[in-house]
């Protein structure tokens, strides 16, 4: 073995050495998303309005601490919280009271004491609607124990208050009264003190009334002078009291906020997506690794090698780099299984082209890796666009989604080019192999493709117009909350539950019309969507009305209409910058006319199966929302990966042909690579396969958008995009 052999195979043990050590074990090194682990992401909006511009961030940074302090006062969560602009973005693992958290974000917890004015002529007045200067009325705060002592719904206060929780140096829950009662003990600072104590000097015997965000908690007379030191009692219970506490300890929050986005997974939901999404990979790897070796024989478990390594390098990397891993990053890490083969075939099918030709083993390798090289680097950089794209413009798991692909793109052209060549080396250098078998699936083809691209026209005309039709009939309802706002609630029942049931039940609270459905086979859990954000509205006509049956609610998604809006734009977006990107890309490494081509033929695919996607919605309730956005973005990559290997035979073909036809080399290039064209699709169609019947409900819709559009890409690199190259030269022919 010669000094570069074992610089490269010393190079190889190392890394996948480096990587198992950055990953083992798995459940402790590896950063799962909340949607595998359970929990909530929330994104709030801050309202600055009125709140001058070089103010803003620092506003938005004391709303932040302010909530970082309300929703862990301990510290002990792994509690994640940072800013961007006005919005505030919350990651909370493993919660298990999401609406006390709701809670005590809504609550502005301004403290303010007001003296009450118990002139009945005012109170007369107030609550006939009259104004009384200086004064306003306010109503009691409802309390969650029985308050014998007070027999009043509101009181009359002043408009201005003598002091507020500015002035509050600490607040504790605490017990005291003649029946030892709940109470919330408080601490004022220096200022807070000597203003306090004139107050309650200089009104002896008045009211004074303690309020919080507006509601009166209690009205004390005041009946000595307080200095430093006092008490907020009322009707509340021990949690209660430990609330307001908590509350006013933290400070009123310097802005109001506005949840415009939560999603709230339970560990147990999140426990079944990584054991299904693990079944779907294993599934799938067997499947790809069972072809290849069937099909290429030697060529076929070097390549199978090579793809182990690609798993275990990938996960090293996302280790190294702490890359959260969510529900669609498993399924960039199962879709990587069925693309990573794909330099492989194409390597495989040129060395074979080379053994054809009389070449010897050595030669045959080394022409058909180098062959092979722009082509695999043109496809793949392609791809990698598009997963960057979705990376920076998507939001959440499809963050997650795009990383996974990307650096799979990325660690399969290692293994692929690397790693395989250094097998192969040692192979014919050690063992002195002389000849590389393959099976075959096509000898010869010579089927006149351009013939039949009248036909291959219509049949596309007719699925694009059909598709836009329903889609553009279906309105809205095609679309999921991601884009339109609204809450979806995930329940898992103990037994069977009738849809009906839970109908009358939402028509209670108004939301007879949510739209309901059943998730799974099993008919034990139900999808509920509404178009308003009522998450406590659905939970609470359930709890109330199916007492006696045993239920879990396993997922919570809200979305504002605002961010939804938002969504929709940034979707568009993506769409721009990558049909951009690539049409910049082609044009600088092939000709315009190749890149105008490639570029229908993408139009044509997401609107094909954007289409299929919403009329078969229109029977199955399937919707449009992120994940298949991001299923079309990778479809994107995934069909310019076809058109771009026949595209570069036919440049080759181009140079080498120069007698023939322009018809004649389109066809023989499309020939020529049809075996590897349908071998990649059918290696990435298991795997897809392998996802959207074992990889759960939740990723159903991305899977299935997936099979659609890869069946479609592969149906436009023939019939589309090199037809349409040969229009091109047929009108430039004639001018």
């Amino acid at each position: 073995m010669d000094k570069t052999l074992k610089f490269k195979w010393t190079l190889i043990v190392v890394i996948i050495g480096v990587c198992i050590w950055l990953f083992w074990p798995p459940q402790e090194k590896l950063n799962f998303g909340l949607d595998l682990k359970g929990g909530t992401h929330m994104i709030l909006e801050v309202d600055t309005t009125g709140i001058d511009q070089k103010d803003v961030s620092g506003v938005v940074d004391g709303t932040r601490r302010v909530l970082k302090n309300r929703i862990d006062p301990e510290g002990i969560r792994e509690l994640e919280i940072r800013s961007y602009d006005n919005r505030i973005f919350i990651q909370i693992p493993d919660i298990k009271d999401i609406d006390k958290v709701r809670s005590r974000i809504h609550q502005t917890a301004l403290l303010e004491f007001c003296l009450v004015n118990n002139n009945p002529e005012d109170i007369k007045k107030a609550r006939s609607g009259e104004n009384v200067p200086g004064y306003r009325l306010a109503t009691f705060m409802e309390s969650e124990a029985k308050d014998s002592e007070r027999d009043e719904e509101d009181i009359l206060i002043k408009s201005e208050p003598e002091l507020t929780g500015k002035y509050l140096a600490k607040a504790k829950s605490v017990f005291g009264g003649s029946f030892n009662e709940p109470m919330v003990g408080f601490e004022f600072d220096s200022e807070g003190s000597r203003r306090f104590a004139l107050v309650t000097k200089e009104n002896k015997g008045e009211r004074l009334a303690i309020l919080l965000d507006g509601l009166v908690i209690s009205a004390p007379v005041i009946k000595d002078v307080i200095h430093k030191e006092g008490v907020i009692k009322g009707s509340m219970t021990v949690e209660r009291a430990k609330e307001i506490a908590l509350l006013l300890t933290s400070g009123a929050l310097p802005a109001p906020v506005e949840i415009i986005s939560e999603t709230t997974v339970s560990p147990t939901l999140g426990a079944d997506s990584i054991r299904k999404g693990i079944y779907a990979a294993v599934y799938g790897l067997i499947a790809v690794v069972m072809f290849m070796a069937l099909y290429y024989l030697l060529a076929g478990f070097i390549a199978d090698f090579a793809l182990l390594l690609n798993l275990v390098i990938l996960i090293g990397v996302l280790a190294f780099f702490d890359a959260t891993i969510t529900l669609p990053g498993i399924a960039g890490i199962i879709l990587t299984i069925g693309m990573s083969v794909d330099a492989n075939v194409l390597i495989f099918e040129r060395i074979r082209e080379e053994q054809k030709a009389g070449k010897k083993i050595k030669t045959a390798i080394s022409h058909g890796y180098n062959r092979a090289f722009r082509t695999i680097l043109d496809a793949n950089l392609t791809t990698l666009l598009t997963a960057l794209i979705l990376y920076w413009k998507g939001t959440g798991p499809i963050k997650g989604f795009g990383v996974t692909l990307s650096v799979g793109i990325a660690t399969s052209m290692f293994t692929a080019l690397f790693v395989t060549r250094a097998v192969f080396d040692s192979l014919t250098s050690s063992l002195k192999m002389e000849n590389l078998k393959m099976l075959q699936f096509f000898s010869e083809p010579k089927i006149p493709f351009l013939s039949f691209r009248k036909l291959a026209y219509i049949f596309s005309i007719v699925l694009i117009a059909g598709g836009l039709f329903v889609f553009f009939i279906r309105g809205d309802e095609k679309y999921g909350i991601d884009f339109t706002g609204g809450t979806v609630v995930q329940v898992k029942f103990d037994e069977k539950i009738k849809i009906e049931d839970l109908r009358d039940m939402l028509k209670k609270v108004g939301l007879g019309k949510s739209t309901i459905q059943y998730f799974g086979i099993d008919k034990t859990t139900v999808i509920i969507k509404t178009s308003m954000q009522q998450v406590n509205a659905v939970q609470d006509v359930i709890k109330e009305n199916l007492k006696e049956k045993s239920f879990s609610v396993e997922r919570v998604e809200q979305i504002g209409p605002a961010i939804g809006k938002e969504l929709r734009t940034s979707a568009l977006v993506a769409f721009t910058l990558a049909i951009l990107g690539i049409l910049l890309y082609i044009t600088w490494r092939f000709e315009f006319r190749f890149a105008i081509a490639a570029i229908i033929a993408l139009v044509h695919d997401v609107l094909v199966t954007a289409g299929a996607v919403a009329v078969l919605g229109y029977f199955t309730g399937r919707e449009i929302n992120l994940p298949v956005i991001a299923a079309l973005l990778t479809i994107i990559g995934y069909s310019l990966n076809d058109t771009i290997v026949v595209f570069d035979r036919i440049r080759e073909d181009l140079k080498l042909m120069k007698q023939e036809s322009y018809e004649n080399i389109i066809n023989i290039s499309i020939n020529q690579t049809l075996s590897r064209t349908l071998l990649t699709s059918l290696t990435t169609l298991f795997v897809v396969l392998c996802l959207y019947l074992f990889g759960g409900v939740v990723i159903n819709g991305f899977a299935f958008t997936l099979l659609i559009g890869i069946i479609i890409g592969t149906y436009s690199s023939i019939f589309i995009a090199s037809p349409l190259l040969f229009e091109w030269q047929k009108k430039l022919s004639t001018k």
